[in-house]
């Protein structure tokens, strides 16, 4: 097991780079089973892209590097992402795979998704993305779990990204999709990718899933994860934990009226970064985690407006009682 990284490799100037597939996406509206369901409202969805539209939201220059089929969908997408200030200049256009779909299926224990992405453009990509001018001068190239899960050239784009002597810092939100995976060991392959990135990202919940029930609390996945500097333990809706080389911050989230969870952890993300990057505060880092996060749990798409800007700021700054009380 690596060492915990003491010095950690500082954010560049230059853009935050996500990397990763987003489908199209089909959801009831209004929320709903999709066995009750009349009709279905056509959007986007993709990890690493709705981080990239956030961090845009928060002013933060960012880039997302993908592929996309020649069709419909995949226009629709690269037009979508490009509307909220994204660089889409990384994404290929492949004429012989087509652009993944997923269906979301709402219930009362939570969203289920059915995904359509084999065989996908985004399938197809693999470690020479990492050698394309898409890369060049990233601040942070932001990565995914779920782009691992996708193929074995997707797998070996992430180890790549991950290599040591790699020019950039990079942060990897876990986001275990289970039935991605299918036969290959999960736990084992997500654990050694998140070991060996600058900043990991991971729910307390996903992490028991994967690692064990031994795991407890943050304390205890920090324990299983050494290797980043900077490790950030999201506890649903009740807080989150930072932790900057050994030292713990914890931060409560927000009460939040939920209509759709689906999208809310790469908002946090998106928050998380956007304010570390800016301040280097791991307390302000978190409350912009949970401002953005709230953002996206209050619609059924994966992208909300954020709060004004003097809203932001007033919680930003906030005495831990104010914090705790606030509503977004």
């Amino acid at each position: 097991m690596s060492p915990a990284r003491h010095t950690p490799r500082p954010f560049g100037p230059g853009p935050v780079v996500c990397v990763g597939e987003t489908m199209a996406a089909l959801a009831p509206e209004p929320v709903a089973p999709l066995d009750d369901a009349d009709l279905l409202r056509l959007d986007i969805a993709g990890a690493e892209s709705n981080v990239a539209t956030y961090l845009a939201d928060h002013g933060v220059p960012a880039r997302w590097v993908s592929a996309v089929g020649d069709d419909p969908f995949g226009r629709r997408i690269r037009r979508r992402v490009a509307a909220f200030g994204v660089d889409v200049s990384g994404v290929r256009t492949n004429a012989t795979r087509p652009t993944g779909l997923l269906v979301k299926n709402p219930g009362a224990e939570g969203t289920y998704v059915h995904y359509y992405r084999s065989g996908s453009a985004a399938a197809a990509l693999g470690p020479e993305v990492l050698d394309s001018t898409a890369l060049q001068g990233a601040g942070l190239v932001h990565l995914s779990g779920i782009t691992p899960a996708l193929s074995a050239s997707c797998l070996a784009l992430v180890e790549a990204a991950l290599a040591p002597d790699r020019p950039y810092p990079v942060s990897f939100d876990v986001n275990h999709r289970p039935a991605l995976w299918k036969d290959r060991p999960a736990p084992e392959i997500l654990r050694a990718l998140a070991d060996r990135a600058d900043l990991v990202l991971v729910g307390l919940d996903e992490a028991q899933a994967l690692w064990g029930a031994a795991v407890t609390d943050a304390a205890a996945v920090r324990a299983l994860l050494p290797g980043p500097h900077t490790l950030v333990v999201k506890d649903g809706s009740r807080a989150a934990t930072a932790f900057l080389g050994p030292v713990p911050y914890t931060v409560p989230a927000l009460k939040v009226a939920v209509v759709e969870p689906v999208g809310a952890g790469d908002a946090f993300a998106a928050g998380f970064l956007a304010g570390l990057r800016d301040a280097g505060d791991p307390v302000r880092a978190l409350r912009l985690g949970h401002l953005t996060a709230a953002s996206a749990l209050q619609v059924s798409s994966d992208h909300g407006p954020l709060p004004s800007a003097a809203r932001v700021r007033h919680l930003l700054a906030a005495d831990d009682n104010t914090w705790a009380a606030a509503t977004p």
